[in-house]
This record gives structure tokens, sequence and C-alpha cells, in this order.
């Protein structure tokens, strides 16, 4: 029992790590590596603070989920966000819980 506990603890840190991982390599560049979206790109294409409480608050984990997987267009048709049709399900989630932890 304890060992299956270890295991699982191990994993989740594992898992963490990968998508803080990702989001330093997929995301930071526009979003900024805390969340805040002050990176010259962010800035230009209107990134928002994901330390707000408020944006936290209004963005749902299906949206954010959904944004990742098929990509943000504005309503020109202009991409803001690419998608990232190439991570599993699994690593979206990971992605959105790591964007939670920018919350103040």
């Amino acid at each position: 029992m304890l060992a299956a506990a270890i295991g699982f603890a191990a994993a989740l840190t594992a898992s963490a790590a990968d998508s803080k991982e990702n989001w330093n390599t997929l995301c930071a560049r526009c979003h900024g590596e805390d969340g805040r979206g002050q990176t010259n790109i962010g800035k230009k294409l209107g990134a928002k603070d994901y330390t707000d409480p408020k944006i936290q608050d209004a963005l749902t984990d299906a949206a954010a989920f959904k944004a990742t997987k098929e990509g943000l267009k504005d309503k020109d048709g202009k991409t803001l966000m690419k998608p990232y049709d190439n991570l599993s399900d699994s690593d979206i989630q990971g992605l959105v819980a790591y964007l939670r932890t920018f919350k103040k």
C-alpha cells in the first residue's frame, strides 16, 4: 500500500514537472514563464494575465483546454494562438492545471 502511494506521488510530481516544461517550451513565449502575458508577443496579441484572480475565475478548464487543443482566432479570423493538437489530452490537462498555479 505504501509503495503504491509513493509511486502515485512520484507520478504526480513527474507530471507537474512535465507540465511546467511544456508551459516553458510552448506557452511562455507569449504568456510568460510567470503567466502574466507581458512578453513582447503577449502584449501584441493581448495575452491575459493569468495571475489575476478575475481572469482565472472567468476562464473555465474546458475553455482553456479547447483553446489549447484548437487554438484561438480573433473576430476577424486572425490567429491569436496556434492549436497544439500534437499534445495528448493528458498533456493539455496538465497545462491547464499548471496555468491555475499562477492565480494569486
